[in-house]
């Protein structure tokens, strides 16, 4: 069991510098502009021996309303309830603000332990501000630099007193793997890895209405502006009893359209999050399905390898159904023929309708995704394919394949050694791939089929 502590403070103090700076790891964006982080994340960290949950929050606004900032202020109330401390950030160089004093005293008045950071006390000029924010009434504050990492042992002291016994045991007593060594002798199996699941899509077609339906509560922002969420906010979930870390992402339009240093920002984390993803769902509006964008992404999350699930969206308020599911399929077979057999999930994330389906679609595509067939099998289904179909001759001989192995899974790669592998014409690469597909049940999953020259480095000499 971890601590868990929230950094919490008025908006553009440093938060999420600090939040990165515990984790190790740029995952909250960074800016200047006020505000830039809107949901609160969470991701776990190590500080000189004690393990962290941290969370990073929206800046505090003092709205009570329906608004967007009343709406970030009750995600922030939610995360402080959630945590074990909270860390009051404040700008010493800007010094004590009415809105810090503000918040202090509310903070008080809860139940969560404050502890109070000054940050940006690196040189003199926020020496002023520190000694300013004793007024707060929170104790003695911790002064810190998030940026250039000042002042973390100070916080560790800050921290012990709320750390259970068990969480301060020194890294000494652990192995290489960061596990106690007689708790591998127990003769449990090892946990299962979650399933890396991320949410993508454009702009406003219920990427974060999905995720809030699926986990069941509400954990990141929803509403009707465009470009609610920034951050990739990932959740930890479980399905079926099957581990699943849950990726929201921010909405991607098309390059051209993108002009905002933020926006930017929030696309190229969109974008790493792909990359890190095994199964990706592209979430569609029911009434502009697969335009540009749409296909446009769906074709980046296969070429990175990704497995792809789409699902579309608002499914309640279509009236030509079949029309629709027609549609779909003919825009699938002509923009996407490269990967024949995706899986298309109709739903409501709002009323929370077929969700069940679009995740045992998930499980189904995972499974395929992993898949892995044996040698003699391969090379079997080759000869066939090659006696039915003879590469074509190249300056009066004919290009042979001799050998076919699948070199690895996620997604499923096979390399062929052939005589000539440049030779070897992308139409006939495209006759095996599909063939492989249909004969090996390889659905809706990218496959890459890589050329060797050489001899079958499998055959006795």
């Amino acid at each position: 069991m971890s601590l868990t502590v929230a950094i919490i403070g008025r908006p553009n103090v440093g938060k999420s510098t600090l939040f990165n700076r515990l984790v190790g790891k740029r995952l909250a964006l960074v800016d200047d502009t006020p505000g830039v982080t809107r949901d609160w994340r969470a991701a776990p960290a190590r500080l000189a021996g004690i393990d962290l949950t941290v969370i990073d929050t929206a800046g505090l606004e003092e709205a009570f309303d329906d608004s967007l900032e009343a709406r970030m202020r009750r995600q922030t109330e939610r995360a402080i309830e959630e945590a074990d401390v909270a860390l009051l950030l404040i700008d010493a160089r800007a010094g004590v603000t009415p809105l810090d004093q503000h918040f202090a005293t509310w903070l008080r008045k809860g139940k969560t332990p404050v502890i109070l950071l000054a940050n940006k006390c690196e040189g003199r000029a926020g020496a002023p501000g520190l000694y300013e924010s004793f007024e707060l009434g929170l104790g003695e504050p911790v002064p810190i630099s998030a940026e250039h990492g000042e002042g973390l042992a100070e916080l560790v002291e800050a921290l012990l007193p709320y750390v259970p016994p068990e969480e301060t045991q020194p890294d000494a007593e652990q192995d290489e793997a960061g596990t106690d060594p007689e708790a591998r002798e127990d003769g449990k199996p090892e946990p299962v890895r979650p399933l890396q699941l991320a949410i993508v899509g454009r702009p406003n077609v219920g990427k974060s209405t999905l995720l809030n339906s699926l986990v069941g509560e509400e954990r990141v922002l929803t509403g009707p502006e465009a470009g609610m969420t920034r951050d990739a906010i990932t959740v930890e979930w479980t399905y079926k009893d099957r581990p699943i870390r849950l990726v929201d992402t921010a909405g991607m339009r098309r390059k051209s359209r993108v002009d905002d240093k933020l926006e930017k920002l929030a696309v190229a984390d969109a974008l790493r999050v792909i990359r890190l993803a095994q199964v990706v769902v592209l979430v569609v509006d029911a009434e502009a399905i697969l335009d540009h964008q749409d296909l446009t992404i769906a074709r980046m999350v296969l070429d990175e390898g990704r497995a792809l699930v789409i699902a579309v969206n608002k499914w309640d308020t279509v009236t030509d159904r079949a029309g629709t599911l027609k549609q779909i399929d003919d825009k699938l077979q002509s923009q996407l023929a490269q990967v024949r057999g995706i899986p298309v999930v109709t739903l409501s994330a709002l009323r929370r309708q077929k969700l069940d389906a679009l995740l045992d679609a998930v499980l189904d595509i995972y499974e395929i995704w992993n898949r892995r067939v044996g040698t003699s099998d391969l090379n079997r289904w080759l000869a066939g394919m090659t006696e039915a179909h003879p590469p074509p001759a190249v300056e009066g001989r004919r290009i042979k394949i001799r050998y076919m192995t699948q070199v690895k899974a996620r997604p499923p790669t096979f390399a062929l050694w052939v005589s000539k592998p440049l030779d070897l014409p992308e139409n006939y690469l495209r006759y095996l791939v599909n063939g492989l597909r249909d004969a090996l049940d390889l659905p809706g999953v990218p496959i890459r089929m890589l050329t060797r020259k050489g001899k079958n480095p499998y055959a006795e000499e």
